[in-house]
């Protein structure tokens, strides 16, 4: 079972972001408050869990967390700022826009800029390790996989459904066919997957 807590005193909030590596779409990311005494034995990490098992838990942490946010950057402010600083940036709003302030933030991973004047603490590999960091990442995770869903009936020839904007050869092969959208980051540098074989 996944840690309830990092300190006992303040008001904890876990930090996720998804969609950081994609070649298309927002990256969103999550802020998520549990109450001090909050057990569960099958949230975990986002990556280890099926699509199904992130939707049912999704509407589990928005029905039992003492509050909870997600936010976006969108892909024109991830080309203008870059895609870390994106990533500070869309937990940043999910702080701002939580009902309830936090006191502490627990982030995943081994950087955060930080939150006003928030203590926070890194962690490596967090949302395997501690629930509100988990369940940052489901709502980050199911939040933009709808969107970038929803994106796919007006692009359908970029297989969003299937690849959710990240760098797959089906992605990539649509790019050099047909081009980038508005939804496209066009910092991000895109090969012919074609070319890959032979690298």
């Amino acid at each position: 079972m996944l840690l309830s807590r990092h300190q006992d005193v303040l008001i904890e909030a876990g930090c996720d972001e998804a969609g950081r590596g994609c070649l298309a779409g927002p990256v969103f990311a999550a802020a998520v408050i549990f109450s001090h005494n909050f057990r569960h034995d099958i949230l975990n990490d986002s990556k280890q869990l099926s699509a199904s098992q992130r939707n049912v838990l999704r509407g589990m942490v928005e029905a039992e967390a003492l509050a909870f946010a997600v936010a976006s950057v969108s892909p024109q402010e991830i080309d203008r700022i870059n895609i870390h600083n994106a990533s500070y940036v869309a937990m940043h709003r999910a702080l701002d826009m939580l009902a309830l302030k936090a006191e502490f933030i627990l982030v995943d991973g081994n950087r955060f800029i930080p939150y006003q004047q928030v203590p926070h603490c890194c962690v490596v590999k967090g949302d395997g390790k501690y629930l509100s960091i988990a369940a940052a990442s489901i709502l980050a995770k199911t939040y933009r996989d709808e969107y970038m869903e929803n994106l796919a009936a007006e692009f359908p020839e970029y297989g969003w459904c299937q690849n959710k904007g990240y760098p797959t050869i089906q992605h990539r092969n649509a790019i050099v066919r047909h081009g980038l959208t508005h939804h496209h980051r066009r910092t991000f540098r895109v090969t012919d997957p074609q070319l890959t074989l032979f690298s």
